[in-house]
């Protein structure tokens, strides 16, 4: 059985929650450029460049990519020869976030209670999404919610005849709902099956999968790739000023649901899409 101290977890999440806010992800970096060489129309080559230029000043400057720093989601998953040892695991991640929200001087966003809007003035508490894997090993993801793009998420539950057409409406439905105001060009997650609360929690994780990797079915992949033909055919564009490149990539994840359902979640990231990990 290894131990793993709650002071190496708050320091990996301190520092997860910095990376991420300051440096963009690798293939989302890649996929913007490969937007801007393709791009013809001159707004959204501009839009492109722009975003490139912020992307790297932020992290030359070690500023946060957007004003909006989001709230934080963290994803632990618990090796089952691991133990925690050393205090409360849920503490230790609110007291990382909340010392790097200080430390990077990023903007505090939380309120206490969604009525009476007190903020908490430290960015906390997080979302904490937990898992048991294999192994002695503590793998955490932090994800930033900037809520310009969290506010266009929807939720549908379909009957379970639905037809894969009538699912695709839903899902390019919500992007063109979401017009110019998500700032694009998106990543979209897409959660099919489970329950209705479980579909959403596959969206928002399809969103932190690489856009160079596809969904191992077959038949998921080939609808991750029509969809993101489609929503590209809607020409919102960056900033919603037109061109070829309304989202970067469309990812999907599916679960086994109830015979008499069919869930279907749709989670919106902008072009800022924020998320780092580490494995302890």
């Amino acid at each position: 059985m290894r131990e793993v101290n709650v002071r190496d977890i708050q320091k990996t999440v301190k520092d997860l929650c910095i990376k991420a806010n300051v440096v963009l992800r690798p293939d989302i970096l890649r996929a913007l450029r490969s937007a801007f060489r393709l791009e013809r129309n001159a707004k959204a080559k501009k839009i492109l460049k722009a975003l490139l230029e912020n992307a790297a000043a932020a992290k030359r400057q070690k500023m946060a990519i957007c004003q909006d720093t989001g709230m934080v989601a963290a994803y632990i998953e618990t090796g089952e020869d691991t133990r925690i040892v050393g205090g409360s695991l849920e503490n230790a991640i609110n007291k990382g976030v909340a010392a790097a929200y200080r430390k990077g001087y990023f903007r505090k966003s939380v309120v206490k209670d969604p009525f009476i809007r007190i903020n908490t003035k430290d960015n906390t508490p997080c979302v904490l999404y937990a898992k048991l894997i294999k192994g002695n090993r503590v793998k955490i993801t932090i994800s930033l919610r900037g809520f310009g793009s969290e506010n266009k998420g929807k939720v549908k539950m379909f009957d379970p005849t639905a037809s894969t057409g009538e699912i695709k409406n839903f899902i390019i439905g919500v992007v063109k709902d979401a017009g110019p105001d998500a700032c694009p060009p998106y990543l979209i997650g897409v959660g099919i099956g489970g329950t209705l609360d479980k579909s959403a929690a596959l969206a928002k994780e399809a969103i932190l999968r690489s856009l160079n990797k596809r969904n191992k079915l077959l038949h998921i992949a080939k609808l991750e790739k029509e969809l993101l033909s489609d929503i590209n055919k809607l020409k919102i564009g960056p900033m919603g000023l037109g061109g070829k490149t309304t989202a970067l990539g469309v990812n999907i994840l599916a679960y086994p649901t109830h015979i008499a359902g069919m869930p279907v979640a749709v989670s919106i990231g902008c072009h800022a899409t924020r998320n780092a990990t580490k494995i302890i």
